[in-house]
């Protein structure tokens, strides 16, 4: 009789050691899974965030060539000497369109008193100038603009030789 408890005994021990072993294996596996998951999590946070802000560069790039006709008009009305009501308002809405940029991170790339930088300019005439420093801009044809800190668009430039 006692030999059979012990027996007994044994195998609910053996049976015990293999459900712990099963138990450790099913937590491993789930906090494998739940890692796995919240990594995917991250990811996929990630991707929208980087998608979210492609298409909004995209927009910008559209409504840019726009804010150049205001920038062109706005330059053109200061050689005027006549007030225009209209001319006024399409001024206004111009600002309304540069704040909104500004507002989503936008901003003009500064070219005023810069030596041309590739990363930021783009040479569109190369001449010569006396008294000039070559590499110097000397006009800005169309403003370049960055978002985020990353170039959308180079400012284009004119540049000394």
């Amino acid at each position: 009789m006692e030999e059979k408890k012990e027996k007994r005994l044994k195998k609910i021990k053996e049976v015990i050691k293999k459900h712990k072993k099963e138990k450790e294996e099913y937590l491993q596996g789930w906090k494998r899974a739940k890692a796995d998951y919240l990594n995917y999590k991250k990811d996929e946070h990630r991707r929208i965030s980087t998608f979210l802000l492609k298409g909004k560069e995209d927009l910008f790039l559209k409504i840019l060539p726009i804010l150049d006709n205001f920038n062109r008009a706005e330059k053109e009305a200061k050689k005027r000497k006549e007030k225009d009501d209209l001319l006024e308002g399409f001024l206004k809405i111009k600002n309304q369109l540069d704040s909104l940029l500004k507002e989503e991170g936008v901003e003009e790339i500064e070219i005023e008193g810069e030596e041309f930088d590739p990363l930021y300019h783009e040479a569109i005439e190369v001449r010569e100038e006396k008294g000039q420093k070559s590499g110097t801009i000397i006009e800005e044809v169309e403003k370049g603009y960055l978002f985020q800190g990353k170039v959308i668009r180079p400012a284009k430039v004119k540049v000394v030789k």
